[in-house]
């Protein structure tokens, strides 16, 4: 058996690869280099599940980076139990075929918690009863997160999500993934590398962002590697999707509600809150896809011809569409909206910023009832920016509650966005791989698990 490592560097696509990626074109011209014909929806947490185990979302049940629990009548995004991915994985199949002693990594890749392997790594802050956000890890074995921090430093947790996320994440997380390797030679290590995610959202896919995003990973996916191929690792490089240019927001929640459908809560302190369980219809946004979850059955219709004149949507899938997409699934929205090109949709439903409430202005992604890239940005209305931060950090630092209200409600900021499937091979996610992977031209995403089953073969 090859000891393998499956490196996850998101958002890289064929067009990146080129004189200023030179460790990752080395590999694509050495090895080998495929573009991968994506499952649907092209977002973190499905694409990655089905990687892992080779179904689509209909199968492996994760239909978007979140999704509305209906016996709960709470959205949830960004969850991290193994046992929400259903079906095979790839590492139970992988200790069938080579051996029970088989050892697996899994350093950030998600759905991290609770899955059945020897080594795991994760974001997980601590949350004070202060209001505080403490940068931290979950690791298992529970002592690895002491021994990693005893050796980088604290994960960059700031540096992993929002308007301060840069390549320093990554590369902690590279490191953190090689000293696993050289400490305990894992069989197969699953990494994930989020670095292009941040500029390509800001700025969008092409221009000098993000090309610099793309040396600074190639720096940093480059060094782990060549480490990994010194002491014997196949290496296989793949992303989840390629990311595309857009200028504009599609307020799908807005619309749903100005048609009488979407209920809101006002609270006692002036904010509207979205009430999923007392709507008629509602969206949960993620990126260029939207679950529209209808309460009553003889309302679908309506609702999708709604959507289907709303601007900025493409398309509206109703059961019959979800599954020749790949989607039917009792997580799924009764129907799921497709962004046009250049559009995403924002999770807002408030009609007036000013009963917004409070965390909309902040980084907050577990609270807000779907995925929100403005998070990347600072507020460019807010007068003495740096003043304001300093001295709500001096606030943090003294043990007092804080409000970093610093995010902007414009979704006009946001140039990058994914979910839709792409626009052209050379625009969608990628697979490169230190050995050959067949005659086609391009590859199945589901086909990537059993390309690893065969590179870690003899």
């Amino acid at each position: 058996m090859h000891r393998t490592l499956v490196l996850d560097i998101v958002g890289l696509s064929p067009r990146h690869l080129g004189a200023h990626t030179p460790n990752l074109t080395r590999l694509a011209e050495r090895g080998a280099m495929r573009p991968l014909t994506p499952t649907w929806p092209a977002v973190t947490t499905s694409v990655q599940s089905s990687f892992v185990t080779g179904a689509a979302p209909s199968e492996h049940g994760i239909v978007a980076n979140g999704w509305y629990f209906r016996d709960l009548a709470e959205v949830w995004l960004w969850r991290q139990s193994n046992h929400l991915v259903e079906g095979p994985r790839l590492w139970r199949t992988a200790r069938e075929r080579f051996g029970a002693d088989l050892t697996v990594a899994k350093m950030f890749w998600w759905y991290n918690m609770y899955a059945d392997v020897d080594w795991a790594v994760t974001p997980r802050p601590v949350y004070p009863s202060d209001g505080r956000k403490i940068p931290s890890i979950r690791s298992e074995p529970p002592d690895l997160r002491g021994w990693l921090q005893g050796e980088l430093g604290r994960f960059p947790l700031f540096n992993f999500w929002g308007p301060t996320a840069d390549l320093k994440s990554s590369a902690w997380i590279a490191e953190a993934t090689r000293k696993v390797i050289d400490r305990d030679r894992p069989g197969l290590v699953l990494c994930y590398l989020p670095h292009l995610d941040y500029d390509l959202q800001r700025h969008g896919p092409s221009g000098p962002h993000a090309v610099k995003a793309a040396q600074e990973i190639d720096q940093v996916a480059g060094d782990l590697v060549d480490h990994a191929r010194g002491l014997g690792y196949e290496v296989v490089v793949l992303s989840e999707y390629g990311i595309e240019a857009v200028d504009q927001g599609v307020h799908i929640n807005r619309a749903l509600r100005e048609a009488g459908l979407l209920r809101v809560d006002l609270v006692d302190t002036g904010w509207e809150l979205l009430d999923g369980g007392q709507s008629a219809a509602f969206a949960v946004a993620d990126h260029q896809i939207a679950h529209v979850y209808v309460s009553d059955p003889q309302k679908v219709s309506s609702v999708k011809r709604l959507l289907e004149g709303l601007d900025g949507v493409e398309r509206v899938l109703d059961a019959e569409g979800k599954r020749a997409a790949g989607l039917d699934h009792p997580r799924s929205g009764e129907l799921v909206a497709i962004a046009a090109p250049g559009r995403w949709f924002t999770y807002y439903y408030w009609l007036d910023d000013a009963v917004a409430p409070d965390f909309a202005r902040t980084v907050d992604i577990h609270r807000k009832p779907g995925y929100d890239p403005v998070e990347l940005f600072t507020d460019p209305a807010i007068k003495a920016l740096k003043l304001k931060i300093g001295w709500t950090l001096l606030k943090k630092m003294a043990g007092m509650r804080y409000y970093m209200d610093v995010i902007p409600l414009d979704d006009r900021l946001v140039r990058g966005s994914h979910g839709r499937l792409p626009s052209s091979r050379e625009a969608g996610p990628v697979l490169l791989s230190t050995r050959t992977v067949g005659a086609t031209d391009h590859m199945d995403m589901t086909a990537v698990y059993d390309l690893l089953l065969a590179t870690m073969a003899d």
